[in-house]
């Protein structure tokens, strides 16, 4: 294993691992809050908003960023 890939906070976390500690720590208003997407806000969920987190490249990069920051933050 290279070093990039062991100093990755991602490496090996699932999407639906990501959301579903975002989920756990801020909620789906807190989290709706600081990234703007609909599937946040209007009726949501783990399984909609990954359906559309998995199709939609912007929003997922969005998502793993605020991962990454809260994770770094701890």
């Amino acid at each position: 294993m290279d070093n990039t890939q062991k100093h990755n906070i991602l490496n090996g976390v699932t999407l639906k691992a990501i959301l579903e500690e975002l989920v756990g720590q801020l909620g789906f208003e807190g989290l709706g809050e600081r990234i703007k997407l609909r599937c946040f806000t209007s009726d949501p969920s783990i399984n909609s908003s990954l359906k559309f987190l998995r199709k939609t490249l912007w929003a997922r990069v969005k998502v793993e960023k605020l991962y990454v920051e809260l994770k770094k933050n701890k």
